[in-house]
């Protein structure tokens, strides 16, 4: 199977590299640009299959530089994912409404973006029999839905199915109810935030005889949180 190729503009060279290093390690094929010109002098020479896009770049920003790839027949079905140190909501809108996919705020650890990857390229294309997502003992099948701990195959719900894939896609990282209802449910699907509740514990208890359940952790006051720390 052919490598995914990720292009990286970032105009700080060591996140390029941290980046670069944490892509190829994993298989990736990497390539690096420091400003808008660079960036489409290389997605001319080669179609990127994913481009990590800095918000903040010299001269085109990165907002402006989505803008036009999601204009242009060649670019616009590349997924694009923001790196940027803004986290407050309006500008994770505006990165979003730009035609980015997905958005991930700076510090961020390589585990978590090597995830968000992943979920994005899931999302442009059907899953190939290598998409395993793993914690511990516990992996789930993307290509089949199966979900076992320990070689034992879990019977769950399909919302707790993708309540688990959600998490294991973006480990480490806290999420509201309302921001879990968003990216589990959907946008449009109008129910209450203690539904998440209700999910979170019937996925637990199918994951509590394997001992499983822990990595499931409420965040006091903030959401919810996949870690295989303790």
């Amino acid at each position: 199977m052919n490598a995914k190729r990720i292009l990286i503009v970032e105009d700080e060279r060591p996140i390029r590299e941290m980046v670069t290093f944490a892509l190829t390690g994993v298989g990736y094929e990497t390539r690096e640009a420091a400003d808008a010109r660079q960036a489409q002098a290389l997605i001319a020479e080669r179609l990127p299959d994913l481009i990590l896009l800095d918000w903040m770049l010299p001269g085109v920003s990165g907002i402006d530089l989505a803008r036009r790839l999601k204009r242009e027949e060649l670019t616009r079905e590349v997924p694009i994912i923001m790196l940027t140190a803004r986290a407050e909501e309006e500008d994770k809108v505006q990165g979003l409404e730009s035609g980015a996919d997905d958005y991930i705020t700076k510090p961020f650890s390589p585990r978590e973006l090597v995830a968000r990857i992943r979920a994005v390229l899931r999302r442009g294309g059907p899953a190939t029999e290598d998409e395993i997502l793993r914690a511990n003992g516990l992996s789930l099948d993307l290509a089949s839905h199966r979900v076992s701990a320990d070689e034992t195959l879990l019977d769950m719900g399909p919302t707790e199915y993708r309540l688990l894939e959600f998490f294991m896609s973006h480990p480490e990282r806290v999420y509201s109810r309302g921001q879990l209802l968003d990216r589990v449910w959907g946008s449009n699907v109008y129910v209450e935030e203690r539904t998440v509740d209700v999910h979170i514990r019937r996925l637990r208890k199918v994951l509590e005889p394997h001992g499983y359940d822990t990595l499931v952790q409420t965040v006091r006051g903030a959401g919810y949180r996949f870690s295989t720390r303790v």
